[in-house]
């Protein structure tokens, strides 16, 4: 995942959305290899590897994960088309969009 896409996703975030939250989603990227996102209690840390306990792991493109954040993917259509696949609790994959909505 480039830089600029890690900053994007920084600037994005929506402290609000995620206060008393304590989740890890892992991101496992084909063309990209993996990163997580650590957010605890509105506070966002992005981390290059594999976690221990992800709360839910999502493998994709980095191009889906682009649409999808966007809105030009639908996140459910994505996962029924097997463009996203996802492991753990699926229901948080439901809450990037609230977490990191577009301006």
């Amino acid at each position: 995942m480039s830089s600029t896409t890690l900053e994007k996703l920084k600037s994005r975030f929506n402290p609000e959305a995620a206060k008393g939250m304590n989740e890890v989603f892992q991101f496992h990227f084909s063309d990209a290899g993996d990163y997580y996102l650590h957010i605890d209690d509105g506070n966002l840390d992005i981390q290059e590897g594999e976690h221990d306990d992800p709360s839910v792991s999502l493998s994709l493109t980095t191009d889906t994960l682009k649409g999808i954040m966007s809105g030009e993917i639908n996140g459910m259509t994505a996962f029924m088309t097997g463009k996203l696949k996802a492991t753990g609790n699926v229901m948080l994959a439901t809450k990037l969009t609230s977490l990191f909505p577009s301006r």
